[in-house]
């Protein structure tokens, strides 16, 4: 036996009649500016002025930054700004 399906109690969720499925339209055709707004791009946003690197650093020295909490990799950006002088 079919299960049978609960009735909603949104009164938004009924199936969509024959007439509503005729006169459907693609958002992006609809309304292309609200698509722009809705998509996003993935990755780092553009403009960045940071640059991703690979480093190997000692285990002891990332185990410490670690256990200092969240944002240690900003943390240690700062420290090596300050040790290089560019950074006062």
């Amino acid at each position: 036996m079919p299960r049978q399906k609960k009735p909603s109690k949104y009164a938004d969720d009924a199936p969509l009649t024959a007439k509503e499925l005729r006169s459907a339209r693609l958002l992006s055709i609809s309304d292309p500016k609200l698509v722009g707004a809705i998509k996003r791009s993935r990755g780092r946003p553009m403009g960045r002025s940071k640059e991703t690197i690979h480093i190997s650093l000692d285990a002891e020295i990332v185990a410490s930054l670690r256990k200092s909490g969240k944002g240690w990799q900003t943390r240690l950006n700062e420290m090596l700004r300050v040790a290089m002088g560019l950074l006062a």
